[in-house]
């Protein structure tokens, strides 16, 4: 398999240092923007770093993507950048006849007139909206496959198929104990799409309503998440399991809640009521005139980047997916988690937990895309797909997963 990786930071880096101890790669083309980070990613890599290369692409330039994944001959398109260029990606792979997988889908946008009890464009609508031009093209767009979205989904599809007869809730949850040395505020993921999903409605589903949204950071709730992470609080947040699940799993309720904690979520509200969220840009003077700015890419440019941190974090991090319901008549409810240790990746592949969690199920996918183990078109979620060989293969690559019976 060659695949054309757009994006070489924290997640992008990851894939590379994932991918290139498997041996499904025939070749990873590591594209960027600013193509010092490319021919970095690729450098680290050393000797194992010859079925790689490094290459200047402009994400938003969907011509110039197209015409890359031609030249470098690529059978699918990794997208490893921020929810805005999801689009000009997605079209891009498709126009060059390629398979394509993301980590975040198409961005929403809120209800003009009811943000938080409607929905306006939900995440992922643009993609969705082309599934039958990916049909007839016979080729695989895989959306919403990191870790959450990703193996959430793919837990959500296994908890249907082998565990339960009825589903109630399915409810994403994601806390860690991460701390960050030498920092008040440092997160630990891309700025831009925490700020996108964490002030955006949160989006809630049930059977009998459909989708509908509620106010940022709503129902509060205390979450133990394993492995010595304990009891975080928990609260409502925009995430494309939302979306996803309800279309191919049955369940009568849909949730994801994020472990933010009560100072994080202060620090985005002040952001918010600054301003410095929008991504609308604004004129500000410059050594040289006027320069049109957006206040989200000065915070993010103002904060530490992510890929940066790992030395400096300690904890560890949680992904998973607490489902609710029946089995042969006796109710029942299961957490299936996946933990990831900062020292453990940080020492096994130069890679802080939280990027490299994220970036070994897309490796994984291209994996079973490649075997033809995971053989479809359109455009399909996790839960679409066989989840037992995704969890096998989660395991042989040294990062086993885990079933908790009860909340």
């Amino acid at each position: 398999m060659r695949v054309l990786l757009v994006g070489a930071g924290g997640v992008g880096t990851a894939v590379t240092r994932i991918a290139a101890r498997r041996d499904f790669l025939a070749h990873m083309v590591v594209a960027d923007y600013d193509p010092a980070r490319a021919e970095a990613a690729v450098a680290a890599l050393g000797d194992a770093g010859s079925r790689f290369s490094a290459r200047r692409l402009d994400a938003s330039d969907e011509d110039a993507v197209r015409r890359a994944l031609i030249e470098e001959r690529c059978d699918v398109l990794l997208n490893a950048t921020d929810p805005r260029f999801v689009m000009p990606l997605f079209t891009a792979a498709l126009a060059a006849g390629t398979h394509y997988v993301d980590m975040a889908m198409s961005l929403s946008v809120p209800h003009a007139t009811d943000p938080y009890a409607r929905c306006g464009v939900k995440l992922g609508d643009e993609q969705f909206a082309r599934g039958e031009a990916w049909e007839r093209a016979g080729r695989l767009a895989l959306v919403g496959m990191g870790v959450e979205p990703g193996l959430s989904d793919v837990f959500a599809r296994y908890a249907a198929d082998e565990l339960f007869d009825e589903i109630e809730e399915v409810g994403v949850r994601d806390g860690s104990n991460l701390t960050v040395e030498g920092y008040d505020f440092a997160p630990s993921f891309n700025i831009w799409t925490t700020i996108e999903e964490c002030l955006n409605p949160p989006v809630v589903y049930e059977k009998d309503r459909g989708w509908f949204t509620t106010a940022p950071f709503s129902e509060p709730e205390v979450f133990d998440f394993p492995e010595g992470i304990g009891p975080v609080e928990c609260v409502n947040v925009e995430h494309e399991e939302v979306l996803l699940i309800p279309r191919w799993v049955g369940a009568r309720r849909v949730t994801f809640k994020y472990g933010l904690g009560d100072d994080f979520i202060a620090k985005l509200k002040t952001l918010h009521e600054l301003g410095l969220d929008a991504t609308a840009k604004v004129t500000v003077p410059g050594p040289e005139g006027p320069v049109a700015v957006s206040p989200r890419d000065v915070v993010a440019a103002c904060l530490p980047d992510p890929a940066t941190l790992g030395d400096r974090m300690k904890g560890k991090t949680c992904a998973g997916t607490w489902v609710k319901g029946t089995k042969n008549g006796a109710a029942r409810e299961v957490y299936l988690y996946h933990v990831v240790d900062n020292e453990w990746s940080m020492r096994e592949y130069g890679s802080q937990a939280v990027v490299w969690q994220t970036a070994v199920n897309p490796v994984i996918a291209l994996e079973l895309i490649a075997a033809g183990t995971w053989k479809a078109g359109g455009v399909l979620g996790p839960e679409a797909l066989p989840p037992r060989p995704f969890l096998d293969l989660l395991t042989a690559y040294e990062s086993p997963w885990g079933l908790r019976e009860g909340h």
